[in-house]
């Protein structure tokens, strides 16, 4: 075998968090990985926050500890959401708390690159990891191996390839998934704001008159996170605002709920759809992440979807049979139906909060806004929300 001809257990191709936390997860059952992917940029120097920003249910947690990466983050630069406030487009309000629905809280709140960084760190320190900060160029599946063919000119061997590259996935056009996918014609707008009063652990939404979802997130101390779900039009208009126009301009939307804004950072947009796969798996094939799924981000369940991909492909894998290789179809078939359910209810809710808020007219205003009201007063209805969110 040449230096060039290498053979791992499992080849993980994609290096964002879901990516990354496949490798460990599945390094810590004792295989060998090649993880494929470039590590995590630098948070820019002139930037108090990340702009992206993720909110964590329990599930994510969970994983996040039994990886041992949960222990090793910064503590001082996350923010727990112990309430969510979610104002309709006339009136209509919803609240949830921790409390009422005896969780210790209901989200974490953390940048992208904390996390990043930690996994780096993490997976630079465990032997059973080979990295190759380069890219995927060929696919060759035979009845035995996975062949994955590397720019830098290694070819990799491997009983299973991980697919965790992203809602442009190379690996899914691999295996010729079919993708269904559906533009929202929305993009979403985030940046970081210093405010004047304080959020008080408080997770904020605003479903607006002009059919645009606004959320305002705690980030540590003082500061708030903005996801805008806006029409892209406008949202170029947002991100081409001087800082201080858009501050004010969120100030207006948001109803100076937080009192004064101040922006730290720079305006990001990114576009909205959603995107389902025909298939999570194909011969020694399995897809995670965004590779398999693609949600809109008014729940900001999209990562947490992801970590439970990767959770369920580690449990499925090591249970096992002696006799099975890590490719075989059965075990895939065992993770694909494992995922089914939890991936379409989230696609479906998010789709449907979507498309109910975007209804224009009187009527439509006011059934969602009474359907709000409903859900308010139904104790149990809420309580089954949270944990549906906690995962």
């Amino acid at each position: 075998m040449t230096a060039h001809h290498q053979t791992f257990h499992v080849a993980v191709v994609g290096g964002g968090l879901v990516g990354k936390c496949a490798a460990l997860a599945l390094a810590q059952h004792g295989l060998r990985i090649a993880l494929i992917a470039q590590p995590a940029a630098p948070r820019p120097a002139d930037a108090l926050f990340d702009a992206r920003i993720y909110a964590l249910s329990a599930s994510s947690q969970a994983l996040l500890e039994r990886l041992r990466i949960w222990q090793a983050l910064d503590h001082d630069r996350l923010s727990p959401v112990y309430d969510m406030r979610v104002f309709g487009d006339a009136q209509a309000e919803l609240h949830f708390s921790a409390f009422q629905a005896a969780v210790p809280q209901l989200a974490w709140i953390a940048e992208s690159s904390l996390i990043e960084h930690s996994l780096d760190a993490a997976l630079r320190f465990q032997p059973q990891v080979s990295w190759f900060d380069t890219r995927a160029q060929g696919l060759d599946v035979k009845v035995d191996a996975a062949m994955l063919a590397l720019a830098n000119g290694t070819v990799i061997e491997a009983d299973l390839i991980v697919g965790a590259d992203g809602a442009h996935s190379w690996v899914r056009a691999q295996i010729g998934a079919e993708v269904t996918r559906r533009d929202y014609r929305q993009t979403g707008v985030v940046a970081n704001f210093k405010a004047s009063k304080p959020h008080g652990e408080t997770a904020y939404q605003w479903f607006t008159d002009d059919r645009e979802i606004i959320a305002l997130l705690p980030l540590p101390g003082s500061c708030v996170s903005l996801v805008w779900s806006a029409r892209t039009d406008h949202a170029r208009e947002l991100v081409a605002l001087a800082p201080a126009q858009l501050a004010a301009t969120v100030e207006r939307a948001t109803h100076g709920q937080l009192g004064e804004l101040e922006c730290v950072g720079t305006a990001h947009g990114f576009p909205l759809s959603l995107q389902r796969v025909d298939r999570l798996v194909a011969p020694r094939v399995a897809l995670v992440g965004d590779a398999a799924h693609l949600i809109h981000p008014l729940a900001g369940q999209g990562m947490n979807l992801g970590l439970r991909d990767v959770a369920s492909l580690a449990d499925v894998l090591s249970k096992k049979e002696p006799f099975r290789d890590l490719g075989d179809p059965v075990l895939l078939r065992r993770y694909e139906r494992s995922r089914r359910e939890d991936i379409g209810a989230l696609a479906l809710a998010t789709d449907g909060l979507q498309r109910l808020f975007s209804f224009p007219g009187f009527f439509a205003r006011t059934a969602r806004n009474a359907g709000m009201s409903l859900v308010g007063a139904q104790p149990l209805v809420k309580r089954w929300l949270v944990s549906a969110a906690l995962g």
